[in-house]
């Protein structure tokens, strides 16, 4: 099994991804919440067309939608910005493992 291939990999992408995120400083204007929720919408649409959505990404959504209601758009920046970076793990995931079954089968 080759390491781009290992089951762990798609773990440690988001890891980094998550990390990533924690280090951003998230602002908080209105127009920073829709640009930074249109990003994590449209990753989230292409995990779904790959059919490999998540539903921790699916709740991150929800909460930046209610924070952004609430008025508290830096809270909506930062979760629309890790709802963004989970879609675009899961992404990753469902592209790395599309043929991972290959290194499983014996030869």
């Amino acid at each position: 099994m080759s390491a781009r291939n290992h089951p762990i990999v798609p773990v440690v992408a988001s890891m980094l991804l998550l990390a990533g995120l924690a280090c951003a400083h998230a602002e908080g204007s209105e127009a920073e919440f829709k640009a930074a929720y249109a990003a994590a919408d449209t990753a989230e649409k292409e995990a779904g067309v790959l059919r490999n959505q998540w539903t921790t990404t699916e709740s991150t959504l929800a909460a930046a939608r209610k924070a952004a209601d609430a008025g508290n758009f830096e809270q909506a920046v930062a979760l629309s910005k890790e709802a963004e970076a989970l879609a675009k793990a899961s992404v990753f995931q469902a592209n790395s493992e599309k043929d991972a079954w290959k290194a499983l089968e014996i030869h």
